[in-house]
């Protein structure tokens, strides 16, 4: 499949990478979206929130939701998408990774970026207990990793599942995590870092043998967090392990459902190999759209509506 043409062209100030950006992910509100909260519960004991809005007729499909990195249902990306999707005649489940519905989660390991379980396990879930005919998946920066290699490593995918949106995806997660070290990155670096930080300090009152305050005191950098936290808690050998494991570029040529990836030429988190055009032009079932702008995971629109929430309820419209 060629790589799909974009008919992107906001307005001059959102030409900006980092004001789209940080529009969408600071100032933009989307209000009036009713959300029913269902807590499942998942192998180890541990807890997934899922986030249920529901469109105002009776319909057989749903769109799971997967934020990105230290977001969660209610950021205004995901309800946006939701409203949208709940207008369509979608109902709309809208996972909270672990840890990140306002309450830790109860093991010491927590979400990442190739954390594929988590996602089985929510689907599992939604067939055993649901009456849906039709899934779909929408997601977003760390989500739409989360959702092409879910897509692409598996053989045995449900056949309910017919098709799935990725924005703003981190392909190569090494490749991005050079970007996010780079100076123009600073201030969404020390963002996510204080966040994560946050998250550990929480998780050091429930583990205080696992981590000490010597350890929180040595990580200056989103790399440093992973290779003291994310990759041990998880099983890999350090960060770049880490990094190698869970990027979804390798599992894209094995993707066998229609997928539409939207990854903007000024995103600043992502570097050329998070651009996988090559894979693209000879593949069946992977539509890959680079706009010229749109930043990371920014897309403004009018009427609060962005473009790739539009893309993305006209592509799934056209998958059976």
């Amino acid at each position: 499949m060629p790589v799909v043409s974009s008919s992107y062209n906001p307005p001059l100030i959102f030409k900006n990478g980092h004001l789209s950006t940080i529009y969408s992910g600071i100032f933009r509100q989307v209000k009036n979206v009713s959300q029913k909260r269902e807590r499942i519960m998942l192998s180890d004991g541990d807890f997934l929130d899922l986030d249920w809005s529901y469109s105002t007729k009776k319909t057989k499909k749903v769109v799971l939701l997967i934020h990105g990195l230290e977001g969660n249902a209610q950021r205004a990306y995901i309800t946006g998408s939701a409203t949208l999707f709940n207008n369509h005649h979608y109902d709309v489940c809208a996972i909270n990774l672990r840890g990140c519905s306002g309450e830790i989660n109860r093991v010491y390991r927590s979400y990442h970026s190739g954390a594929t379980e988590d996602l089985k396990a929510t689907i599992q879930h939604i067939l055993e207990t649901k009456n849906y005919s039709s899934i779909y998946i929408k997601g977003f920066s760390l989500g739409g990793n989360l959702t092409l290699k879910y897509l692409g490593e598996n053989t045995n995918i449900p056949k309910e599942i017919k098709g799935a949106v990725a924005i703003s995806v981190p392909c190569d997660l090494h490749n991005s995590l050079q970007q996010l070290l780079k100076s123009k990155n600073i201030p969404y670096a020390i963002r996510f870092k204080k966040h994560l930080i946050g998250k550990l300090k929480e998780k050091q009152k429930l583990f205080p043998d696992k981590v000490l305050d010597k350890d929180i005191k040595t990580i200056r950098t989103l790399l440093d967090f992973d290779n003291f936290y994310t990759s041990k808690a998880h099983g890999f050998k350090n960060a770049l392990d880490y990094y190698a494991k869970s990027s979804c570029l390798q599992f894209l040529p094995n993707i066998n459902k229609p997928v539409l990836l939207i990854n903007a030429q000024n995103d600043s988190f992502l570097g050329k190999s998070c651009y996988p055009i090559e894979i693209a032009k000879n593949h069946d079932y992977l539509h890959l759209e680079t706009p010229k702008y749109g930043g990371h995971v920014g897309f403004y629109g009018k009427k609060n509506i962005t473009y790739t929430e539009k893309r993305a309820v006209n592509f799934l419209n056209e998958v059976f």
